[in-house]
């Protein structure tokens, strides 16, 4: 059986620690995570990580089960790439000149890229896209001399009106009335 790659998308509470567990499960069951990012959502009480990992889909199954057991996960939804957005930002460092600067530049207009500093020797450019799209740009610009790269942790959110953000906060209000009323 081989491994595949999934992207998680994992509501949790915004407390101190909750990484620190979350990372801990997959850890704990031998699994590299490829890609974390980490931040709050438009309700300050709760974050999303979206947590990218090579799984066979039993194993993962297990994870989620498990990560589902953790007090502080609200909610865990297995990104479909037919039905999600997902992206990444890259800072890449370019060895560039006088003679290829042109050349350079075209290609980071041709990428929707962004030159965002130059120096005598070398610029950094900033893209953001889908994976594909970022392995073509670090192909095209690998010829002139990548000296470096930065890059995020992988995002991803669902097409269409549906909201995970606001499920999890509905859920939370139900929570807190049914144990008012205890």
């Amino acid at each position: 059986m081989s491994s595949t790659r999934h992207t998680l998308s994992v509501m949790v509470e915004n407390k101190p620690g909750v990484l620190s567990r979350v990372s801990g499960l997959f850890t704990r069951r031998g699994f590299n995570i490829h890609s974390l990012a980490v931040g709050p959502t438009e309700n300050p009480e709760i974050s999303r990580m979206t947590i990218v990992v090579n799984a066979e889909d039993t194993p993962l199954e297990q994870i989620t089960k498990q990560l589902n057991k953790l007090v502080n996960v609200l909610k865990i939804v297995v990104m479909d790439k037919e039905v999600a957005v997902q992206r990444q930002l890259y800072l890449i460092k370019v060895k560039a000149n006088d003679d290829n600067r042109i050349n350079i530049i075209q290609i980071v207009d041709l990428f929707r890229a962004h030159v965002i500093d130059v120096d005598p020797e070398s610029m950094v450019v900033e893209a953001t896209g889908s994976p594909t799209k970022m392995v073509a740009l670090l192909a095209a610009l690998k010829p002139y001399g990548i000296t470096e790269i930065v890059r995020s942790g992988a995002v991803a959110i669902g097409r269409g009106p549906r909201s995970l953000s606001e499920k999890v906060a509905a859920d939370i209000k139900s929570h807190r009335r049914s144990q008012a009323k205890k």
